[in-house]
């Protein structure tokens, strides 16, 4: 392997205890490598392996068993992978050369062992959703040109403390080679228009490296690559600091274990609680199932990150429920492997309560070979006939019978589907609420909000009130009470069980995957300016994902306003925001003063998409195939719809997004970046950069080095201790660092030369009446909408397009296209828009078209 054009030799290499057989020889290891695993399982934090080379799989074996000689007790480890797992090859002939070479070559006979005496589960990326809620020692992530920002969360949060995440790669000419690797969600990426791909989140993501201690790269000899400085500081932890010592929240839970031992309903699943948060959750759950003529119609909705013990805690209130009488117990969840972990605990629970398998209940697991074997029924007759049965989220009919419904993992689910199993019983709803599966801010968003508004219309109860009652995760008074209706309980975890708190790999993954991003804040009436006073400012994407530290800060409040003005995110959203070319992005900003060096508060963010401009016999060509090539949403939709192949000639700017912090909404700011946005493709906004010769500091990020400072980092050697063989800091060859010279974050619209042409704005979104009324507003004209509805949200999805004013000519056209759609639409009223509601039929069916206020 040869990186920056230096070979990675044995010159990295430490003498150690720990060997590795190579060949016919044994070679020591990097004492780093030991001592970074023995450190995570220590602290019970997880530590992340970087592995180059083609032989990178063959120690995986090495990895595992210096976590065992750690104290991992043989830890179990999930393998995902693309479709050909890098293990052995299936031809014949290939196979017994692979064989022969085998009785010459110890590490593949190490290896081949490994895989022979471990538990491994292997799991294809696009079937990843079945792992949630398991937990694994170990994680092997193969093909990493495969890996995206939704495969990286799902699969990174499932082990547990003290284990290992290793992403394998194959040889690279250099490290620097990773920036520019063309990953498989690119295709995706590419239209007819644009195919060169900038790959700005590979960047961002090696770059990240460098914040996380837990962190070692290394070759496909276990050399250390010196990839970030951090590799020189990595010491043993103190033994006497992490071996035995109990933290305040540890000795708090074990007073109240000893404090309840002997307490018949709750004293046994307390004793396996492990956390204080998890216990608290078990009693609060059992508070309200012991009330239980009070609480068949009672919603308790338990939220946490992955990894707080939501499916353990409510698997030990469950085995509580029984021993309280409940009869039948429904649960739900999108397959039933999401519930390992829950039907795991229920039975925990009936054996410290002194249930006995087979005398007092019997497990049952599904004969679906597509669902592993898992449980989908406990029948338990110690006193009468009880069960707990896994049933699917579409057989909402079959909950009619229940006593207490529990829907985990909530925000994979359908919200329509989940609002269907409500009924005259009592529900416990859990989900992550992290954003990793993209739909958990529609969990909060939309269902709580609605069980919120029901409960305050119920009761007469101020909606001040009512928020300020929500602040208290475990406020259970009399202001949660719904009357007539529903009791609302909202509960939540903070407390990791799977790793320790403060594990340095959760911190980098949410902060890499702008997870964690804060929830804008207001700041008082002086980030309140009235709309006209307001600018629109270019976003640099080359910048924003350079990893600088101001950059940084910026990206997370533009993904922090995402995820509290949107219901459906994802982190894939991240690098589509990063990677797809025909995408920009713009921010509305208030009066941004010469002087100022922070960053100005971020009003508004539009995130558009360039489209059309197809050649007229490739659009032809589609059409009469009947394909539809990624990207074009718009053209492609209308082309089709009204057999008009003329409009993918034609180039417009797609809103993919607009996003209004929500305590500014319903000040017109949203309406003030739509105008400036469409002055600026109208040609109104001219190109004059002497009037922005010196921007304000804000508006750029601080450059760190220059040409000269990389040319210098670039041929000073690497220095290496002569004592250890240790890699000195963070300078030479072998170093990944940020570039040293970036364009300005931020650019007004008038000093960046226009170099697209677009003739109309077009939107695409689920439609609402609020939403309707805003695009309306804004001169907007309904041209599209789909029939069925939105597996999630039950919403049409409408495209609407406003021709911008210096192609006035082709408003004849649009408005014409307009009439067939309002003809079309007053026909599939009484069909597939039966259920619309009444008065967004009626604005659609009635629009008349609106310019938006001077």
């Amino acid at each position: 392997n040869h990186f920056f054009g230096g070979p990675l030799t044995s010159r990295f290499v430490v003498p150690c205890v720990f060997e590795m057989e190579v060949s016919a020889t044994k070679k020591k290891v990097d004492d780093r490598v030991r001592t970074l695993v023995e450190n995570g399982v220590r602290t019970k934090h997880r530590t992340v392996f970087l592995i180059i080379g083609d032989r990178a799989h063959l120690h995986i074996a090495n990895l595992h068993h210096m976590l065992r000689k750690a104290g991992k007790s043989n830890p179990t480890v999930l393998w995902t992978y693309k479709k050909h797992l890098a293990i052995h090859s299936s031809d014949r002939r290939k196979r017994h050369r692979e064989e022969k070479k085998l009785k010459q070559d110890p590490l593949d006979e190490n290896y081949e062992a490994f895989l022979s005496q471990t538990t491994i589960r292997y799991c294809y990326y696009k079937e990843t959703y079945k792992i949630l809620g398991n937990t694994f020692g170990m994680l092997v992530i193969q093909d990493f040109e495969t890996l995206t920002p939704n495969l990286l969360a799902r699969t990174v949060e499932t082990v547990e403390g003290g284990g290992i995440v290793a992403l394998l790669i194959r040889t690279l000419p250099s490290l620097k080679a990773l920036y520019t690797m063309t990953m498989d969600i690119h295709a995706r990426y590419r239209t007819a228009k644009f195919h060169f791909i900038e790959p700005r989140f590979n960047e961002r993501f090696l770059l990240s490296f460098s914040t996380l201690s837990n962190f070692l790269s290394v070759d496909d000899e276990l050399n250390v690559i010196p990839f970030t400085s951090a590799v020189a500081k990595i010491a043993p932890v103190d033994p006497g600091v992490h071996d035995g010592h109990r933290t305040a929240a540890e000795r708090e839970l074990l007073q109240t274990q000893q404090a309840l031992k002997g307490n018949p309903i709750i004293g046994p699943l307390i004793q396996i609680a492990k956390t204080m948060d998890q216990a608290k959750l078990v009693m609060d759950l059992m508070a309200i199932i012991v009330e239980r003529d009070k609480s068949m119609r009672t919603t308790a909705v338990i939220t946490a990150a992955r990894g707080r013990g939501k499916s353990a805690a409510m698997g030990l209130a469950i085995a509580g429920a029984l021993q309280q009488g409940f009869s039948n117990i429904f649960v739900t969840a999108p397959t039933p492997e999401n519930l390992k972990a829950f039907f795991f605990f229920v039975v925990r629970g009936l054996e410290e309560m002194e249930y006995k398998e087979r005398d007092h209940y019997e497990v049952h697991t599904s004969t679906n070979p597509e669902f592993n074997k898992a449980v989908v029924r406990i029948n338990i007759f110690k006193e009468h006939r009880q069960t707990v049965q896994y049933i699917s989220p579409s057989d909402a009919l079959q909950f009619a019978q229940a006593e207490l419904v529990v829907i985990d993992e909530a925000a994979a689910i359908p919200l329509p589907m989940v609002e269907r199993l409500f009924g005259p019983y009592l529900v416990f709803l859990s989900s992550t609420m992290g954003g990793y599966e993209g739909t958990g801010r529609s969990l909060s968003l939309k269902l709580i909000q609605k069980l919120r508004h029901a409960k305050v219309a119920s009761m007469g109860i101020p909606v001040e009130v009512a928020l300020a009652d929500a602040q208290n995760p475990r406020n259970i008074g009399a202001s949660q009470k719904v009357g007539g209706g529903r009791e609302l309980v909202e509960l939540q975890l903070s407390e990791p069980i799977r790793y320790a708190e403060g594990d340095p790999v959760e911190k980098w993954l949410n902060q890499v995957l702008c997870m964690d991003a804060p929830t804008p804040t207001p700041k008082g009436a002086a980030i309140c300016p009235h709309p006209d006073k307001c600018e629109l400012y270019y976003v640099s994407r080359d910048t924003l994902f350079s990893f600088h530290k101001s950059a940084e800060e910026f990206l997370q409040r533009m993904m922090a306003l995402y995820v509290s003005a949107h219901y459906k995110n994802q982190p894939d959203d991240l690098q589509l925001l990063g990677d797809a070319p025909a995408h920009h992005l713009f921010v509305l900003l208030p009066p941004v003063l010469p002087s100022t060096t922070q960053i100005p508060e971020i009003l508004c963010v539009i995130q558009a998409c360039e489209e059309g401009g197809v050649a007229a016999d490739t659009m032809d060509k589609n059409l009469g195939s009947g394909s539809r090539p990624r990207g074009d949403l718009v053209p492609y939709t209308i082309s089709q719809q009204f057999q008009e192949p003329d409009f993918g000639v034609l180039c417009g700017l797609r809103i993919v997004r607009i996003a209004v912090n929500p305590d500014y909404q319903r000040m017109k700011y949203g309406s003030r970046a739509l105008q400036l946005l469409s002055q600026y493709y109208s040609g109104e906004i001219a190109y004059a950069p002497e009037l922005d010769a010196q921007p304000p500091a804000a508006l750029s990020v601080p450059q760190e080095g220059g040409p000269q400072a990389e040319r210098e980092a670039s041929t000073e050697p690497s220095a290496t201790s002569p004592s250890t063989g240790a890699a000195a800091p963070a300078r030479g060859p072998f170093m990944i660092a940020r570039r040293g010279q970036l364009p300005h974050l931020l650019r007004p619209l008038h000093s960046r030369k226009r170099t697209e042409t677009v003739q109309y704005l077009s939107t695409s979104f689920g439609v609402t009446l609020p939403l309707y009324d805003f695009w309306n507003s804004n001169g907007f004209t309904p041209l599209y909408i789909r029939q069925g509805q939105n597996e999630l949200t039950a919403e049409h999805s409408l495209v609407m397009v406003k021709v911008l004013s210096p192609f006035k000519d082709l408003s004849v056209w649009v408005q014409q296209l307009f009439r067939e759609f309002q003809r079309r639409f007053l026909g599939l009223l009484p069909m597939s828009f039966r259920t619309m509601p009444l008065d967004l039929a009626l604005s659609v069916a009635m629009h008349r078209p609106q310019q938006p206020a001077p």
